[in-house]
């Protein structure tokens, strides 16, 4: 069993990272949350969680232990796949999904692309008392930091992020443009995440 990966970061986008150990690249599934944690790194360390099917071998990877709880909490609940998870720790940070737990505020959790009200109570019911077990700190504003970016080049990766994420080309055009009008200045990682909540 793969614990974690530590290597240099030979290619990164918002959904997959290629980390490069010893001159094996390793190509990574990760959330928005641990693209956002080690954009710009040189060198880093990925927390595995290995999905092994008849038909696939996935790696996926965060930034945090805690983190990875998270997404092996939200795939053991039912009906709750790896790329459901995925999208849902991209769309909250970990501290927020717990508050949203905690509180069983299932209408939050619907707002992600695949998770219906039978999902999101499913969530809650099941995860409830065991992410008090979790060390986090409670959720914080979500207000998004945001950097210079040229916009364009801004676009091309949200647009790129979404599309390897399920969504289907046209519309997330149409939305990501719509927000960098209203945020010209946003970082992709904000685009994408006020995009998760609008598409």
């Amino acid at each position: 069993m793969i614990e974690y990966l530590r290597g240099r970061l030979a290619d990164l986008t918002p959904a997959m990272a290629v980390v490069d150990c010893q001159g094996v690249g390793y190509g990574v599934n990760i959330s928005l949350n641990t693209y956002a944690a080690i954009q710009g790194r040189e060198e880093v360390r990925l927390w595995i969680t290995e999905s092994i099917r008849e038909d696939a071998y996935q790696l996926w990877g965060f930034e945090s232990r805690t983190e990875r709880e998270l997404f092996q909490l939200l795939t053991s609940v039912s009906g709750i796949g790896a790329a459901s998870a995925r999208m849902v720790l991209s769309a909250m940070t970990p501290a927020e999904l717990c508050a949203i737990i905690s509180d069983g505020n299932d209408k939050m959790l619907r707002q992600v692309k695949g998770i219906g009200p039978k999902a999101a109570q499913r969530i809650i019911v099941d995860l409830h008392d065991k992410i008090a077990t979790l060390d986090i700190v409670p959720a914080a504003s979500t207000a998004g930091q945001t950097v210079p970016s040229v916009n364009m080049e801004v676009q091309k990766e949200a647009e790129a992020a979404l599309t390897m994420l399920g969504f289907s080309p046209a519309p997330t055009h149409k939305v990501v443009v719509k927000i960098l009008q209203d945020e010209p200045d946003a970082a992709v990682e904000r685009v994408i995440k006020l995009a998760l909540k609008m598409l």
